[in-house]
């Protein structure tokens, strides 16, 4: 993954638009790889589903409220993407009072996919999924690269650790992240 760029996708999103007046003021726009990932150094995270105990407990949270280390670090956002479609992420995020990091819906899996982290978790009843993973990303490439131990279909754990925020930002702290030249 190191050094690759990553899929061009479009994504579904639902965005808040007062003028489409009613109980549901939102509108689809479509947003693509280069508008989330072009010309800026971004983190990425990837989870299973909106709503699970560890992503809505731990991941997201702490990647909400160690936004600002992040940013004292070089990076502009922060991505939590997921294969969900755009209504449960808006919802997800509404629930989780997020205010930094921005959520993506991968609701078809196409991201997911081509970035080769899409796997079945039929054993749970979810069907196909993201495997947990965090990516530091440059201008759209791959600068660093944060995988869960156990990739493979059905897995019967969730492991959680070397994608946390807390690791990530160790890792920026170090150093262990290539600065752009």
């Amino acid at each position: 993954m190191l050094g690759k760029k990553v899929p061009s996708v479009t994504f579904r999103t639902r965005v808040r638009d007062e003028s489409v007046g009613g109980p549901n003021p939102f509108r689809w726009e479509d947003k693509t790889s280069a508008d989330y990932f072009g010309g800026k150094r971004v983190i990425l995270f990837s989870l299973p589903g909106a709503f699970t105990p560890t992503c809505s407990t731990y991941q997201l949270p702490d990647f909400e409220k160690l936004h600002g280390e992040f940013k004292d670090l070089g990076v502009d956002e922060i991505y939590c993407i997921s294969v969900n479609d755009a209504f449960v992420m808006n919802a997800w995020g509404k629930s989780q009072n997020l205010e930094n990091v921005k959520l993506i819906p991968d609701g078809s899996g196409e991201f997911t996919r081509k970035m080769g982290m899409l796997v079945a978790k039929d054993n749970l009843g979810f069907g196909m999924r993201s495997w947990r993973y965090a990516a530091v990303i440059n201008d759209g490439v791959v600068e660093k690269w944060f995988e869960e131990e156990g990739y493979s279909d059905n897995c019967e754990s969730d492991p959680y650790g070397v994608s946390s925020p807390q690791n990530i930002l160790e890792a920026l702290k170090k150093g262990d992240v290539a600065e752009a030249a």
